[in-house]
């Protein structure tokens, strides 16, 4: 008898059928949510420059617009502001009945929705203020602004 003979033939490894289905549930997950209704949920806007390309289509139709608020622009009460956004190449006033934020400040960015009038106002139904996402913490014994000190 050769040696070869006496050796143990290595087992025959089986096809991972547990790792292919797992890799098949995950892709199927992964095309499910990128051709389904979750991508029209997230938040696009539109710049000033891109709006305007739109030519004639884009008057009418409700869209995002953002982009900073010009210095030197905001007019008006909070139940009747015009301001101009601007994305540093086109401009596009601004007017809204809707009470904006209190961080809405010249020179802040800031997203519209509403709709391009043919008369090239952009009619805001509402307004969102980018904020600073840097949070700094209180100083000791500071008091929230919007509480009142005592005594007054």
């Amino acid at each position: 008898m050769s040696l070869a003979r006496s050796l143990p033939r290595p087992a025959r490894r089986r096809f991972p059928w547990a790792v292919l289905i797992g890799v098949a549930i995950i892709a199927a997950v992964i095309g499910y949510l990128a051709f389904s209704e979750v991508g029209k949920a997230l938040v696009y806007y539109l710049t000033p420059t891109e709006l305007l390309a739109k030519g004639e289509g884009a008057f009418g139709e409700t869209v995002r617009l953002g982009g900073l608020v010009k210095p030197g622009t905001k007019r008006g009460p909070d139940t009747d502001l015009s301001f101009t956004l601007t994305d540093g190449t086109h401009d596009v006033q601004v007017h809204t009945s809707a009470a904006p934020p209190a961080l809405l400040k010249e020179g802040v960015g800031a997203v519209v929705e509403g709709r391009l009038g043919r008369n090239g106002v952009f009619e805001a139904t509402q307004v969102v203020v980018k904020h600073d996402e840097n949070y700094v913490a209180p100083t000791s014994g500071a008091v929230p602004s919007h509480i009142a000190p005592p005594g007054s």
